[in-house]
């Protein structure tokens, strides 16, 4: 992995934190939350849309990267949210 590789893997999780941020709870979480939250999300995005056979349906590139992450990090946050409630 490249120091290019890891800085875009770095946007991309930043973005889609700060998008399922603003999407669930109206704010970020600060630069290294929105990233953490990203890249979990992108981990977990990806498992779901493989697991529904639905990955054919999401084409390459980063657009296609951020909304993957940003699907799988407001599912995430939804359920910390559910979760923190109990």
């Amino acid at each position: 992995m490249t120091l290019m590789s890891v800085i875009v893997f770095l946007i991309i999780g930043a973005a889609a934190g700060w998008l399922a941020g603003v999407i669930v709870k109206g704010r970020g979480f600060g630069v290294l939350g929105d990233i953490v939250i990203g890249i979990i999300g992108a981990f977990l995005g990806g498992f779901l849309l493989i697991a529904f056979g639905l990955a054919g349906l999401v084409g390459a590139g980063v657009i296609s990267a951020i909304l993957v992450a940003t699907l799988g990090a407001v599912i995430l946050l939804v359920i910390v949210k559910i979760i923190k409630k109990l």
